[in-house]
């Protein structure tokens, strides 16, 4: 006999799904804004939808009407109903507008967008235990990947993670060999090298996609001259004596982990240091049922999974794996000592010595 029904939580649990709905559906019409540049135009002054049209190029007034008032029903932007005028309050424009701010989002709905595109591919791996090539995924996953996580590194690297290393920075200033693997399109490696001019840095990373991508933008900064990037899987990275290896957002994707980090332990020069930044989690599932950690989850469930089951060993870490076993892979590669060096809404540094 199944147990009665309580109202009361049905329609608190109803009201959760209407919510988590119009979230869902608002990722078409985010995507839609952003590409059309309306919370661009936005944020320069109020407009109707009317003036809000001609500011992005002359659109039809009628879908900017219905998008706007969509936006406004989400909470995205606000509305004024007697001047029937529309407006991206400074909190608002943090998210949507301002490329460089710590919580610009844009990118998770292409991030999202791309993973309901893959659905097919990965049900086929729930059903045969296979995994999905990380270029093989949908649409430029590795592109929105990359201006994801841009908004973290472009606020925390050089402000946040190297200073809490423990004698790196002073090495980077003077000049230091840095390996940043797993580099995708380069944007970390990138932040590194304008930030210390008299070290050098080679980005290296598996999908050759982007590593074409980072080298356009090595080109485009004029860093030709210090910085390279190089197709290489983790456990084959050629170079040595490293005196600072930098692993963002990665490790937990990599078939090997722990191959891996016996690697890193071969390639870092005597004293060198390993920076292993990955997503804040705690070591228990329960203490990531919170707002950062759903997104992970899901995530994880999606794209970092797949991509760890389609490689060799394919240990599955997972987004969420946690300090304690993120820990375990590291000291498995013949690491004396891991600590946690810094922290932050959406990440965790890692030290390893």
């Amino acid at each position: 006999m199944s147990a009665p029904i309580d109202e009361v939580k049905l329609h608190l649990f109803v009201g959760k799904m209407l919510g988590d709905l119009g979230g869902a559906m608002s990722v078409p019409t985010v995507r839609l804004g952003v590409r059309l540049g309306l919370f661009d135009a936005l944020a320069n002054a109020p407009a109707t939808a009317a003036d809000l049209a001609q500011r992005a190029g002359g659109l039809h007034e009628r879908y900017v009407r219905e998008w706007a008032l969509a936006q406004a029903a989400n909470g995205y932007i606000d509305f004024d109903p007697a001047a029937d005028r529309f407006s991206l309050s400074p909190e608002q424009a943090m998210v949507f507008h301002n490329a460089d701010s710590p919580v610009y989002l844009v990118a998770a709905f292409e991030m999202v967008a791309a993973m309901i595109e893959a659905e097919a591919k990965v049900e086929e791996c729930f059903r045969h235990g296979t995994g999905v090539r990380w270029g093989d995924h949908a649409g430029c996953l590795f592109c929105a990947t990359g201006a994801f996580f841009r908004p973290g590194y472009v606020n925390n690297i050089v402000q946040n993670w190297i200073p809490a290393l423990e004698g790196v920075e002073a090495k980077l200033r003077s000049g230091a060999e840095v390996a940043d693997i797993g580099c995708g399109v380069g944007f970390s490696t990138l932040l590194m090298a304008e930030a210390y001019p008299a070290s050098r840095f080679t980005g290296y990373d598996f999908h050759e996609p982007s590593i074409e991508e980072a080298r356009r933008h090595a080109r485009a900064h004029g860093l030709e001259d210090r910085l390279q990037f190089e197709v290489a899987t983790a456990k084959e990275v050629p170079g040595r004596n490293f005196d600072l290896v930098t692993m963002y957002d990665c490790l937990h994707d990599m078939g090997d982990p722990r191959g891996c980090a016996r690697h890193m332990r071969e390639i870092l020069a005597p004293g060198g240091s390993w920076m292993i930044v990955e997503p804040i989690a705690g070591n228990r599932p329960e203490e990531n049922f919170n707002p950062v950690g759903r997104l992970y989850y899901n995530a994880s469930t999606m794209i970092c999974v797949p991509t760890s089951l389609d490689q060799e060993v394919g240990e599955g870490l997972g987004a969420q794996a946690g300090e304690e076993k993120l820990t375990a892979v590291v000291l498995d590669g013949g690491f004396d000592r891991v600590r946690r060096a810094a922290e932050g809404p959406f990440n965790m540094v890692l030290e390893a010595r």
